[in-house]
């Protein structure tokens, strides 16, 4: 379960860096995050936080081709180390 609680952590720095960007294109996956971290803490199960962090990941890592400075190197390397 270590990998899970990484992921979560993950999942965590996720949510944060997408409401510094302040984009409404990211406030639904941002919120769909959130409740998966929720999720996870009540019941462990980190299905929700699989599939929802693999978005972010890929949501994240094209941020990150634009505007490199605004996702950090270690957050994508967190998601893909824990997914």
């Amino acid at each position: 379960m270590a990998n899970a609680e990484k992921l979560r952590k993950a999942s965590e720095s996720a949510v944060q860096t997408f409401a510094k960007l302040k984009m409404d294109e990211y406030a639904d996956l941002q919120s769909k995050l959130e409740y998966c971290i929720g999720s996870y803490d009540h019941d462990n199960n980190p299905s929700g936080l699989v599939e929802y962090g693999t978005i972010a990941l890929n949501e994240l890592k094209a941020i990150k081709e634009k505007s490199p400075r605004k996702v950090t190197k270690k957050l994508i390397t967190d998601l893909e180390k824990s997914l």
